[in-house]
């Protein structure tokens, strides 16, 4: 499939390709409910930092993004938001396209000589703090032609992209897909066969939760070369921000990662086996936030002590880090009572209570309960 063919069948593998038109400014419901975002340390879906950092994107609609005013009317559904933005995108992907093409051809890629494609690094780019990040990720993120990137790529961490490159978001929130997996499968494909280096940044560890094995995968079964740039995934970052020893001599001899996330959508975890329920074993949940109340009850169920430690916490090392510490049996509850948003993650076993700041909590809850 021609690259220009790829980038205009877009969504490429969903039925709702055929409803794509060309949409004008004015009916650009996104940009109509930009909201600023100085409390997120993320890139939110529409939030006004994404649109100046992709605005690259929007050239041949918007002249200058910051005077784009607020839009009356409400913002329509989340798919035609999302198929409102790739109409709006797809000129300048294939004007970036056909640049790369010609450049290659300058190189002395055209004619008699071929060139290999470009390279694909799926970067890690750990739970938010930038100088978690290791010296290769930064080295290939400031060397980058393009680069794709998630919601949990920190603003921090896209303040190290070079001057020269492109920037474009492909996050998912509950709800909303600004790309489905297979439209991301396809950007990596169209931009490696022309000849770039692609940059795809990832939160914490690509291979951790991270969909990065569907992508390497699809890309090298079409002949492309991956590497992959491990980042410090957020049980690691965030456990060593609280002090937390995921594994220790007589407490805790394993550790292991869950996703609490339900494929369908639903509060149901998708997968609790009854030997998660060991209280000589760290549980860590990713993605866990909706799911966390009948998380726990099951795994109680299946003999976790209640009074088992655990701590839940949002935006793990950032500065907008907040964090509730609690016995298993209280967590949900807490979590619900300061209303911790997402991503939040979940450590549980008795290596929570090593942590110096255990101790400090308990005494503060014990307080209160004098106080009441």
């Amino acid at each position: 499939m021609a690259l220009c063919t790829r980038l205009q069948s877009f969504p490429s593998s969903s039925s709702s390709s055929n409803h794509i038109r060309p949409t004008k400014a004015s009916n650009f419901h996104p940009i109509c409910s930009l909201h600023y975002n100085s409390h997120s340390p993320f890139t939110e879906k529409h939030s006004i930092e994404r649109y100046h950092r992709d605005q690259w994107l929007y050239k041949t609609q918007l002249e200058n993004i910051e005077n784009i005013a607020f839009c009356s009317s409400p913002p329509p559904d989340s798919n035609s938001v999302r198929q409102n933005e790739i109409a709006l995108q797809l000129p300048e992907l294939k004007k970036l396209l056909q640049v790369l093409r010609e450049k290659r051809e300058r190189e002395g890629c055209g004619g008699w000589k071929k060139c290999g494609p470009g390279n694909v690094f799926l970067v890690g780019t750990g739970p938010g703090d930038p100088e978690l990040l290791t010296l290769k990720a930064v080295r290939v993120i400031q060397s980058a032609d393009l680069l794709l990137y998630d919601r949990l790529v920190s603003n921090d961490v896209l303040d190290l992209v070079g001057p020269n490159a492109r920037l474009l978001y492909v996050g998912k929130t509950a709800g909303y897909h600004s790309r489905t997996q297979e439209e991301i499968h396809e950007l990596l494909l169209s931009f490696a066969e022309a000849g770039a280096t692609v940059v795809r940044l990832k939160g914490g560890d690509p291979l951790v939760f991270g969909r990065g094995g569907e992508e390497m995968d699809f890309l090298q079964q079409q002949g492309i070369h991956v590497k992959v740039i491990p980042g410090i995934t957020a049980a690691s970052g965030i456990a060593a921000e609280l002090g937390i020893p995921l594994t220790h001599r007589g407490v805790a001899n394993s550790v292991r990662f869950l996703t609490g996330h339900s494929r369908k959508g639903g509060t149901d975890p998708l997968f609790v086996a009854e030997n998660a329920a060991d209280p000589d074993s760290t549980l860590v949940i990713y993605m866990g936030l909706s799911t966390f109340p009948s998380l726990a009850l099951k795994l109680m169920h299946h003999g976790l002590p209640p009074n088992t430690p655990a701590v839940a916490v949002e935006r793990g090392t950032t500065p907008q880090q907040r964090m509730v510490f609690a016995e298993l049996k209280d967590l949900a509850n807490k979590i619900t009572t300061v209303e911790l948003v997402s991503p939040t993650l979940m450590i549980i076993g008795n290596v929570v209570a090593l942590s110096p700041l255990w101790s400090l909590s308990m005494n503060e809850a014990s307080c209160m309960v004098q106080a009441k």
